[in-house]
């Protein structure tokens, strides 16, 4: 406590004391107004800046250094100053470690975000919680453990928040779980707070990405490939640190948190191993300042129309379909409900505006070459609100006025010259193109509660198809079964039990890569399931089937040789029909019901762990898969 602190509360004090006892000459009303000044000292309304000049505010955090003078110990104990003391306190979290390339340069995107909070009068922590990667976790049961890293990575972020107080955060994350775990964490804080995209790795030789990795890990299988094909993929698939560069669901939660205004604008995709990287790091440090300053948190950028703006932004990138399970339980953290029939209504009114891997021809660098998020959202600019809050302290239209402005665009845009590409191979103009969105929400008695496409993948967007299915109740015996050559051309193949509550609703990306490496199989076979598919998904895939198969859902009571129609232009998934014959639906259902008369759920291993705590607590798919 300063000296001038000091004497000013003893005053306050001696003062009270001389009114209740003495019986002052004071008017009641300046005696209301010292004990009101009292109060609003102890509260930290009133406080000495560093500079001995009285301020009008306290931070949240110089509120508990007047309770307990440990914290500060503890700090100067870390290396800090006294003037450090005084500033303001911002928590930076990173998902840094050697994990994956999306998190081995995150450390000095940290020291870049510390740089840019010291220069703006603040004082940065850093933290760490590493994050993992499904391509490690493919082909074993690492995979199950996937979805629930994300529930970790946010409760760890949130104690990391909430143990010590904090006037600000920033977090730093390139992929997959680590983007929707952080965005949660920041709507649970609810602190001043901005998100900072890790980047995009580059693309391989001619373009290609780490998705061969499918065809390669098959064809060995099937004992045809070649050492120095094997050897040529791990050389050149991964060439840099950064997420992967296609539009899986790393690149798309990474335009999600810009989309949702939480991240600083154009900061989506960037190279990793560009400067450009670092200076956005820097800018965030700055600006979490900014909105320390202003007041501004983290839920009042994430309104339902941030939501509604980021969905649509979505519809036009051709984003995973895993969104649809992110950013359900993002809004929960934030205190909303989010409908999935909101997508089917984005994707039917927003223009399919990318050309972008694995729906496409070209890596996600080159959106972010094209102007990224911010061009998405002008040529979509007449479906957004443009009045919404964002981390920049100004509206979404305000962002993209300045960026004008700067020549942002222009300046991003040159870099397509290097590579002989022209804008429009990559962003097509809304007027032009005859696609509207890239996924669907369908429903029907095989999915009461929904299931979804990402139907940008598939070659005809009026895609009808009805015929028996294939039952598989796991992905390994189906994989299996497309080494032993057991599925073929036309088949609509179901695979169970691999929900949260099943198996941790690991993704099926051995599977469809298995389905898309095989030429006569790649644009027939239609794949049906309750667990979730990989951002770099092909082909006719339909996930999220819900409710689950091991809580009793319809798919669970599917048998090999039953009808199923799939209408994607009227969004229906249903069972039409029983040993080749089709059936009234109220046939159908009083089959479905004499059969689940009948079911006994599966048994599952013995569960233990943060499996168990999952598989036990497992929100449904249509929320977020969040755990409860």
């Amino acid at each position: 406590m300063t000296t001038q602190k000091a004497l000013l509360v003893t005053g306050f004090l001696i003062n009270q004391k001389y009114i209740t006892n003495k019986q002052s000459i004071l008017s009641e009303k300046i005696k209301l107004s010292i004990i009101q000044m009292k109060q609003r000292l102890e509260e930290g309304v009133i406080m000495s800046s560093p500079n001995n000049k009285w301020q009008s505010s306290i931070t949240r955090t110089q509120k508990v250094r007047n309770r307990w003078r440990q914290f500060d110990a503890l700090r100067l104990g870390m290396g800090w100053t006294e003037d450090d003391l005084s500033k303001y306190q911002v928590f930076v979290d990173d998902v840094y470690g050697e994990s994956h390339p999306g998190s081995i340069h995150l450390d000095t995107l940290s020291k870049s975000v510390s740089t840019g909070i010291m220069e703006s009068g603040g004082k940065a922590a850093r933290f760490h919680v590493t994050d993992l990667c499904d391509g490690w976790a493919q082909g074993h049961s690492g995979m199950n453990y996937i979805l629930a890293s994300r529930e970790i990575i946010a409760d760890m972020v949130e104690l990391h928040g909430s143990v010590i107080p904090w006037d600000g955060a920033v977090l730093i994350s390139s992929c997959d779980k680590s983007i929707p775990a952080h965005l949660m964490a920041m709507a649970r804080l609810n602190l001043p707070a901005i998100h900072v995209p890790g980047g995009t790795m580059s693309s391989g030789p001619n373009l290609t990405t780490i998705t061969l990795g499918g065809d390669i890990s098959l064809r060995e299988q099937q004992q045809k490939v070649t050492v120095n094909e094997i050897r040529d993929f791990s050389l050149s698939s991964a060439p840099t640190c950064g997420a992967c560069p296609f539009m899986g669901t790393a690149g798309t939660m990474q335009c999600i948190s810009e989309a949702l205004g939480l991240a600083l604008p154009g900061s989506a995709l960037i190279p990793a191993y560009y400067q450009e990287l670092q200076r956005r790091a820097r800018k965030a440090g700055n600006a979490v300042i900014n909105l320390i300053k202003k007041k501004i948190t983290v839920k009042d950028i994430l309104t339902p129309a941030a939501f509604q703006n980021a969905i649509k932004v979505h519809a036009a990138i051709g984003g995973s379909t895993n969104a649809l399970l992110h950013l359900p339980a993002i809004a929960h953290e934030a205190g909303y409900d989010l409908p999935l029939e909101l997508f089917n209504e984005a994707n039917q009114e927003i223009p399919y505006l990318t050309n972008l891997q694995p729906s496409g021809e070209y890596p996600t660098q080159f959106l972010w070459y094209a102007g990224g998020i911010p061009m998405i959202q002008w040529l979509i600019r007449d479906h957004l609100d443009l009045s919404v809050m964002t981390v920049t302290g100004k509206t979404l239209g305000e962002n993209l006025e300045e960026l004008g402005q700067d020549s942002y665009v222009d300046r991003i845009k040159s870099y397509l010259a290097n590579h002989k590409i022209n804008f429009s191979d990559i962003i097509c103009s809304p007027e032009t193109t005859k696609k509207k969105g890239s996924v669907a929400v369908l429903s029907g008695n095989l999915a009461p509660e929904h299931a979804v496409i990402k139907y940008a993948a598939v070659s005809n967007q009026d895609f009808i198809k009805k015929g028996p299915v294939v039952v598989f109740e796991s992905e390994d015996l189906a994989y299996q079964a497309i080494i032993e050559s057991r599925i073929n051309p036309g088949d609509i193949v179901i695979i169970r039990n691999e929900g949260p509550r099943g198996s941790g609703m690991p993704e099926l990306f051995m599977m469809t890569e298995a389905v898309a490496s095989i030429p006569e199989l790649s644009s027939t076979v239609t794949l049906i399931t309750d667990g979730r598919f990989s951002g770099a998904t092909r082909g006719i895939c339909i996930g999220h089937v819900s409710p689950e198969a091991v809580l009793g859902g319809p798919i669970a009571l599917i048998e090999t040789g039953d009808l199923i129609l799939i209408d994607i232009p009227h969004r229906r998934l249903e069972v039409i029909g029983f040993a080749g014959k089709e059936l009234p639906s109220e046939e159908v259902d009083k089959i479905l019901a004499k059969r689940k008369e009948k079911w006994v759920p599966p048994v599952n291993k013995e569960r233990h762990g943060i499996l168990k705590r999952y598989f036990d607590r497992a929100a449904p798919v249509s929320k977020g898969a969040y755990m409860e």
